[in-house]
């Protein structure tokens, strides 16, 4: 009993610890947010008044900018850590490692993936959505985002300590993540002609279950070979 309130400790710890670090180095956060905002607000500005371009283009802009903007924060999920010699004594450490990565995991995914749920909804407003689209879009969200931070730690973890990682981690994990953008935008693009969507929400569903139990064994592992 007092191992696992000993565990729980440091796991609280570490994930106070990281959302600490991201509030006091917000340049990653407010990059991703004003990337995934930019990007957005660009189409209709471009398109103009054409409704149903702007309806039908929307699903794919929306998970694409969310994607990038994602992915534009992972290079320092590991690599500060490994830098400040912080990551050999979190591996050393009694506590699982996969443990350890999965809260960190959680903590990208509140300061990045959750920011850009909440915003979402707001900007999804200038592509004339309906309210039933617009929820649709925000459960693919819900579900897909942490799928990101999960997959994207794994190419964190693969190219720690290589110097301008983020193209390198593109390459590796934009293949692992394009089944769960052709998921999510599937899923509002049929909520947008009343087709039934929840099975491609249920297949996210999955690939989030998948990926949350394999994504810190593979992070583990990554991280061992990159200190041995």
């Amino acid at each position: 009993m007092t191992k696992k309130i000993g565990t729980l400790h440091a796991l609280q710890t570490i994930f106070m610890r990281d959302l600490v670090l991201a509030l006091r180095r917000p340049s990653d956060t407010l990059g991703a947010i004003f990337f995934f905002s930019l990007v957005i607000s660009l189409f209709p500005l471009a398109i103009g008044a054409q409704t149903e371009l702007l309806q039908r283009i929307a699903p794919g802009i929306l998970w694409v900018s969310a994607l990038l903007a994602v992915m534009l924060s992972l290079g320092r999920l590991f690599n500060d850590d490994y830098q400040d010699g912080v990551l050999e004594q979190i591996v050393l450490s009694v506590c699982p490692l996969e443990l350890i990565v999965l809260v960190k995991m959680l903590c990208h995914w509140c300061y990045t993936g959750f920011i850009l749920l909440i915003l979402s909804p707001i900007l999804a407003l200038q592509f004339n959505l309906s309210t039933e689209i617009i929820g649709v879009l925000f459960l693919s969200l819900l579900i897909g985002t942490p799928i990101l931070s999960c997959i994207g730690a794994i190419g964190a973890a693969l190219t720690i300590g290589i110097k301008s990682s983020g193209t390198l981690i593109s390459l590796l994990i934009l293949p692992l993540l394009i089944p769960v953008l052709i998921l999510g935008t599937l899923a509002v693009d049929a909520a947008a002609v009343h087709s039934p969507y929840s099975l491609y929400l249920y297949l996210l569903i999955a690939i989030g279950a998948l990926s949350v139990f394999f994504a810190p064994i593979a992070c583990a592992a990554a991280l061992k070979i990159a200190l041995d």
